[in-house]
């Protein structure tokens, strides 16, 4: 791989990774509910599912998925009923109060870590469209002449770290929203993000692969 080509792909996976997708509204939606503990727990879930997709791609199951429409539509199905359940739990959610948050204790907070990060892999995982972004994406800058093992794992680590950015950024941005947001602010915000699950979940709902 040459220096021109790594070039390229990193401006085009910073390109791809600021487009606000499911993984970002949480990390901004963690950000205003928790701080920025409970968003790096999402942010470690989200950046977890990216590495388990981009390993079953390298693995050549994409391939699978992208043959087989039954368990393309299937995993499709659960994305969106997991994101609508998402936008309503948002939607639901009180409004943010850091300070608060930040006096609970650690054993408080740990399990809501925990649950942000589930939620946040689940989000990954539950979205077919993702897996064939990889399959189509990450192809275009592997040179099979080569051992192609340690080119998946170079790409897939630039694109994870470079996402992972973007959501910390998300995250901070969250958080600076409970300072200078009034509780009513908050709750607006938090509920923007409730709206973008359901548009996302209705974009992936009538979203039909190329060639189908």
């Amino acid at each position: 791989m040459t220096l021109d080509t790594l070039l390229i792909y990193v401006v085009a996976s910073l390109a791809l990774a600021v487009i606000p997708g499911p993984t970002m509204l949480l990390a901004l939606s963690n950000g205003i509910d928790g701080g920025m503990r409970r968003a790096s727990w999402g942010i470690a879930g989200a950046s977890l599912g990216s590495i388990t997709l981009i390993a079953v791609v390298a693995l050549g199951l994409g391939s699978l998925l992208a043959a087989s429409e039954l368990l393309f539509n299937a995993i499709r199905a659960a994305g969106v009923a997991y994101l609508v359940w998402l936008g309503v739990k948002l939607w639901r959610s009180e409004e943010a109060d850091l300070g608060a948050a930040l006096a609970k204790s650690a054993i408080e907070v740990r399990p809501h870590g925990r649950v942000a990060l589930m939620r946040s892999l689940l989000v990954a995982l539950s979205n077919p469209k993702t897996v064939l972004f990889f399959a189509a994406f990450l192809p275009q800058f592997i040179d099979i002449a080569k051992p192609q093992g340690t080119q998946y794992l170079l790409l897939g680590s630039i694109f994870v770290a470079l996402d992972t950015c973007v959501m910390l950024a998300y995250a901070a941005a969250g958080t600076q929203a409970v300072r200078w947001l009034s509780r009513r602010g908050l709750k607006m915000l938090n509920r923007s993000c409730a709206a973008g699950m359901w548009l996302l979940a209705a974009t992936l709902a009538f979203w039909r692969r190329p060639g189908t």
